[in-house]
């Protein structure tokens, strides 16, 4: 046995004792004496690359593997497994882009590698290119049908997040799922993570630890004991959710997003991991970066109701009610579950009442609430508002009494169903109503205000009405209008000092609340000493 040959003994012999460090010294040295040996060079960046992507090590050695491949490549030029490796580590490094351009020279030398290809299609998946990702992943398996159990597992999820014949897809998925177990035995890449899904098995007891603390809201805990556990397992991809969630609860945002993101980069179809980075954008207040990863979340999967919900709110609140519109009617369109659709079909409603006047779309929307769950209360007061925005009355007034039907004692109802007899003229009925409306709900501030205003205004009951107005300040201090009402009805009454007091409450609160028009206010004042 010649001395290359003794010396590669010893190095395999440390690396599957477990000793890297070791036979990467034996490596070094062995160089040292014959620095132009190229096996040598390509043995010593596997070294490092395997200690690179070792669960247990958190140092960086994916540069030093990278240099090693271009010694070796200098001896080799047209080695396309050396290519192929230096596209390896470039991956491992997050240069996607550079990876891509050593593997695709890779397979134009030898066109038959399947980890090639698997690695291709990986590439494409972290890019969001899912129909290459595909493309790359039905390549490696052709290329070794027996042997890919990983691309036959990454094909099958990415079937299954797609909705393009959805359900040949799904059926795809199934059973490429199938034919991943059945190869699974022969795939040295699957058996790699298997062995370091059993390898973190160690770190359970920990992660147990941390979650009942975070149970307990010792997030301050839980965030050490997950610190430290990332530190002996910085490829193991839960731990980064679960350390952004802590992040989150603690208020550090751009932490909480570094995690998530780098759980996304480890697994690109982690849909999870990409719903709490955009709570955690929406969360700072950020919403153009949630509304970037949503769509992203979409292009992997576009058939979650959820999140085409959560897109809508955010660009609700930016203003875009066009965009807003659409997501949420693509929301409903996909329809999960009755009560949840409901209640987007209550906010797309909302959203044509008071966004866009369109009253005619803001009343259907509300009437397919009611066919999901004609139980709904809310159904009944969205759509009676509807109907009153639309000036139709006869349909308020028959929506709201068809709710009594369901809830008699419902004080927000009958506080309505005054406001309706109010505007017609039916001073009784209105009357009776918000009394029935304060009976159910004694603190019902909008109830005691627009009763001391028909008492004020329509019946010339002066001191009734600073009664009602006395009761709903008392429910809400800071309702304006009741203390503007409670003034005006006290002017009346000749005691100008104490008008012109709750005048000024009035004032003080609406310059919080800005309820009301503040010269109306002025006004008032104004003509107290005029």
């Amino acid at each position: 046995m010649n001395t290359t040959q003794q010396l590669e003994k010893k190095i395999n012999k440390s690396y599957k004792s477990g000793n890297v460090k070791k036979a990467i010294e034996l490596c070094q040295g062995g160089l040292k004496d014959d620095p132009t040996n190229a096996d040598l060079h390509v043995r010593l960046g596997d070294l490092y690359l395997a200690w690179h992507i070792d669960i247990s090590n958190s140092c960086q050695y994916i540069d030093d593997a990278i240099t090693e491949y271009q010694r070796a490549l200098e001896s080799y030029i047209d080695s396309a497994l050396i290519y192929f490796k230096i596209g390896q580590a470039l991956f491992y490094k997050g240069d996607l882009d550079k990876s891509v351009n050593y593997l695709t020279t890779s397979l134009n030398k030898n066109g038959k590698q399947p980890k090639a290809y698997y690695l291709m299609a990986q590439i494409y998946a972290k890019k969001a290119r899912f129909q290459e990702a595909i493309d790359y992943a039905k390549k490696a398996i052709a290329a070794a049908p027996f042997n890919t159990s990983s691309a036959r597992f990454l094909l099958a999820s990415l079937y299954d997040v797609s909705t393009y014949k959805a359900g040949v897809r799904k059926c795809l998925a199934k059973w490429e799922y199938l034919l991943s177990v059945l190869t699974f035995p022969f795939d040295s890449v699957s058996l790699g993570y298997v062995s370091k899904v059993f390898a973190n098995l160690r770190f359970f007891p920990a992660l147990f630890n941390a979650y009942m603390n975070v149970q307990r809201q010792k997030y301050d805990d839980a965030l050490e004991i997950y610190l430290k556990t990332i530190d002996k397992a910085p490829g193991f991809t839960p731990l980064y959710c679960l350390l952004g969630d802590v992040y989150l609860a603690l208020g550090r945002f751009e932490d909480a997003i570094t995690e998530y993101k780098m759980a996304i980069w480890l697994d690109t179809l982690n849909i999870p991991a990409y719903k709490h980075l955009c709570q955690a954008y929406e969360e700072q207040g950020d919403f153009d970066s949630a509304v970037d990863v949503y769509n992203k979340i979409l292009k992997i999967t576009p058939n979650l109701p959820e999140v085409h919900a959560n897109l809508a709110n955010i660009l609700y609140v930016k203003g875009d009610i066009k965009g807003a519109i659409s997501h949420f009617q693509t929301a409903v369109t996909l329809n999960p579950r009755k009560n949840w659709t409901s209640v987007v079909n209550q906010t797309l409603g909302f959203v044509f009442q008071e966004a866009s006047n369109d009253l005619d779309a803001a009343i259907s929307s509300y009437q397919s609430a009611y066919l999901l769950t004609p139980e709904d209360i809310d159904v009944y007061i969205n759509l009676g508002s509807a109907f009153y925005d639309k000036e139709d009355i006869d349909n308020a007034l028959a929506v709201y009494r068809n709710a009594l039907e369901l809830d008699p004692t419902n004080a927000r109802i009958h506080c309505n169903l005054g406001f309706l007899h109010w505007g017609r003229g039916d001073l009784d009925e209105a009357v009776t109503e918000y009394e029935l409306a304060i009976k159910y709900d004694p603190n019902y501030d909008i109830a005691y205000n627009n009763l001391g205003v028909i008492m004020l205004d329509d019946l010339g009951r002066v001191a009734p009405a600073i009664e009602m107005f006395r009761k709903s300040v008392e429910c809400n201090p800071n309702y304006a209008l009741a203390h503007f009402n409670l003034a005006r009805a006290v002017t009346i009454t000749g005691d100008k000092i104490e008008a012109a007091k709750l005048y000024q409450v009035a004032q003080d609160v609406n310059n919080v609340t800005n309820e009301m028009d503040p010269q109306e206010i002025t006004d008032k004042i104004n003509e107290l000493f005029a």
